[in-house]
């Protein structure tokens, strides 16, 4: 942050010596005993009166899910003589959108949030300066998805969510597939989130196109049009789904977009200790998506200050505070888990995780999302935007 511009003082008269006149009276005063509680006084208020310099301020920018414990924060206030200030840009992908609209004048020094999926869109990459994090060592190079771009600092797996009281309650079967929920039973029992502003979104579409792919018989968009039909509701954001329009606080739909570590939360922030969740999560073959979600150092903001920052979330303390805090693994694969990850949130099983080719989802993204909307908002039929 800029210096304010210092005051000129004026000059003072040939005749005065302030400085001389000052040592003279404090002399004075320090040879009387009986003054050396005045002249400590004395010189208290003059140091008081001094001003201070501001400590200097970076900013980052997060989604809205984004949270730390206030002792982690003053922790690396206190070490770097930084103010952290911390800017929500939303749900991942409308905080991308308005970084790629802010490329070059950034609102924020470093950015939290951007994920595997999210870096393909265009121009994403060069949003950030590059910078090797203390600490990366101890990052699996496979996390490692945008070279010295991007720090990995969080992994989540997407996947559906479902509330086990309110399937009983509707006499309803848990789901063991994704098919199974555009069938008239499930009709109007699902929220998902949208691919456009959502990075869960984007992560779910990415999904079905892995599992149902292009083209064929039956494909990605065959299966969103028989979702749409079963009346998925699309809330813009991952909160607006899972605390408003989730059974479990309130809503009307039992079956949620969410992670494979919300059943954990569930347990872990639950009133009353629960000794099962009451959530769980659809583990069936390709329904859900590994997310890494990344931290970087904005081009044109204060870069050195930014540096500090990626470094601090990858400090191994602050990756030991991330599954309590935002209920996701850590990127360090040197940072032991809460007991509630291993009993609640095992990781899916390998062939639960779908997969495509990075190359492939950054040359086809804008098309799949445009073909999304057109199906699902619009109401087109699937070929109709082939």
């Amino acid at each position: 942050m800029p210096h304010p511009t210092p005051t000129r003082r004026p000059a003072a008269p040939r005749t005065q010596a302030p400085t001389a006149v000052v040592a003279r009276a404090v002399r004075r005063l320090a040879a009387a005993p009986a003054a050396a509680a005045l002249l400590a006084a004395l010189l208290a208020a003059l140091l008081a009166a001094l001003p201070v310099a501001a400590a200097q301020t970076v900013t980052l920018v997060t989604h809205d899910s984004f949270t730390l414990p206030e002792a982690r924060v003053e922790a690396f206030e206190a070490e770097t003589g930084l103010d952290l200030r911390l800017v929500s840009g939303g749900d991942a992908g409308a905080m991308v959108n308005r970084a790629l609209l802010t490329a070059g004048r950034p609102i924020a020094d470093a950015l939290f949030g951007i994920d595997d999926a999210l870096v393909a869109r265009e121009g994403a990459r060069e949003l950030f300066a590059p910078y090797a994090a203390d600490g990366l060592a101890a990052v699996p190079e496979g996390l490692r998805f945008a070279g010295d771009r991007l720090t990995p600092i969080t992994v989540g797996y997407v996947t559906l969510n479902y509330d086990l009281d309110a399937l009983e309650a509707r006499d309803l079967a848990v789901p063991t597939d994704l098919r199974d929920l555009t069938t008239p039973a499930y009709a109007g029992q699902t929220v998902v989130t949208d691919p456009a502003t959502s990075s869960p979104g984007l992560a779910f579409v990415l999904t079905t196109i892995a599992r149902f792919g292009e083209g064929g018989t039956y494909d990605w968009l065959d299966y969103w049009a028989d979702l749409r039909d079963a009346d998925v509701r699309v809330t813009s954001g991952w909160s607006d789904a899972y605390y408003t329009a989730f059974t479990r606080y309130g809503g009307d739909r039992p079956i949620v977009l969410s992670y494979a570590t919300s059943p954990a939360a569930e347990v872990m922030f639950a009133e009353t200790p629960l000794d099962a969740a009451p959530t769980g999560s659809l583990h069936c073959d390709e329904c859900a998506w590994r997310q890494i979600e990344a931290a970087g150092v904005l081009a044109g903001g204060d870069e050195d200050a930014a540096a500090r920052v990626v470094d601090f979330l990858l400090a191994a303390e602050t990756q030991a505070a991330v599954p309590e805090a935002m209920f996701v693994y850590p990127a360090r694969d040197d940072v032991p888990l809460p007991d509630a990850f291993a009993a609640y949130a095992p990781a899916p099983p390998e062939a639960a995780v779908a997969t495509l080719d990075a190359a492939r989802i950054e040359a086809n993204q804008a098309r799949w999302l445009e073909q999304w909307t057109q199906v699902v908002q619009r109401g087109r039929a699937p070929d109709e935007v082939r």
